[in-house]
C-alpha cells in the first residue's frame, strides 16, 4: 500500500512539473538599445561599438545626442576583439558613418579554462586570457586599420575598471590592456576616449558590487562622456 502511494505521489510530481515546464514562460521585453533607429535626414550619422556597457549607455547617448545625431549600435554584444576582427565588416555594412566610437578589452581579459570554459578562476592551473595581450594588439591594429579605410572619424573608449571580486577576471587588468590599447592608437593617430578614469572617478557610487557592470545611474553618467567626445568628434 505505502508502495502504491509513493508511486502516486511521485506520478502527480511528474505530472505538475511537466504542467509547470510546459506554461509559456513571460517574454523578456526587448532591449530599447537594440531598437531600429530611424535616422532623421541631414544629420550625421554615429556607430557604437562596444561590449555590454555599451549597449547600457546606448540609449542615454541616443537622448544627449537627439537632433544632433543619428546614434545606432551594432546588434548585440561586441565580445572580444577577435569577434570584433571576424564580425566588423558586416558591422559597418554599405552605410556611410561619420563617427565611429569603439570598445574592446573587459572579454578579452577574461579567464578561461584548459576545457575552453569561460569566466573560470583566474588562478586556476591553466587559466589564461580569452585573448592573450600579444593577440589583442594585433587585433586591435587590424580592426583600426579597416576602421580607417573607410573615411570616418575614429573614437577609441578605453576598457572602465574592473572591481575586486568580479568573477573570472583580474582586478583592474583592464589597465595592462588599456596601456597596449594605447600603444596601437597613438600609433594610428586615433584619439581616446578615457572613460576608464571618468568612471573610477565615481567607482563606489556606479558600479555594481563586485561587478563591471552599472547602475542605470551609472550608465547615465557614462552616457555624458561618450556622447561629449562624440559631439566634439562631429564639430
Amino acid at each position: 500500500m505505502k508502495s502504491l502511494l509513493f508511486f502516486l505521489l511521485a506520478a502527480v510530481t511528474v505530472s505538475l512539473s511537466a504542467a509547470e515546464k510546459a506554461k509559456p514562460q513571460p517574454k523578456r521585453a526587448p532591449n530599447p538599445a537594440f531598437a531600429p533607429v530611424q535616422d532623421v535626414a541631414g544629420l550625421p550619422r554615429v556607430l557604437l561599438i562596444g561590449d555590454s556597457i555599451s549597449i547600457g549607455y546606448t540609449v542615454a547617448v541616443q537622448e544627449l545626442l537627439k537632433g544632433k545625431a543619428n546614434v545606432h549600435r551594432i546588434p548585440g554584444n561586441g565580445g572580444p576583439s577577435s569577434r570584433g576582427l571576424e564580425s566588423l565588416k558586416s558591422w559597418l555594412g554599405d552605410s556611410k558613418w561619420d563617427v565611429i566610437h569603439f570598445n574592446f578589452g573587459l572579454h578579452d581579459l577574461v579567464y578561461m579554462g584548459p576545457d575552453g570554459s569561460r569566466l573560470v578562476d583566474p588562478k586556476l592551473p591553466g587559466a589564461k586570457h580569452q585573448v592573450p595581450l600579444p593577440e589583442y594588439e594585433k587585433n586591435l591594429t587590424e580592426i583600426v586599420t579597416q576602421l580607417k579605410g573607410t573615411g570616418t572619424k575614429v573614437i577609441w573608449c578605453s576598457t572602465t575598471p574592473v572591481p575586486e571580486g568580479s568573477g573570472g577576471r583580474v582586478a583592474d587588468e583592464s589597465v595592462q590592456f588599456n596601456e597596449v590599447a594605447a600603444k596601437v592608437m597613438i600609433a594610428a593617430g586615433v584619439p581616446t576616449d578615457d572613460l576608464h578614469t571618468y568612471a573610477k572617478a565615481k567607482l563606489a557610487e556606479i558600479q555594481l558590487p563586485a561587478n563591471v557592470h552599472y547602475t542605470p545611474e551609472g550608465y547615465k553618467y557614462l552616457a555624458k562622456k561618450v556622447a561629449a567626445e562624440i559631439e566634439a568628434a562631429l564639430k
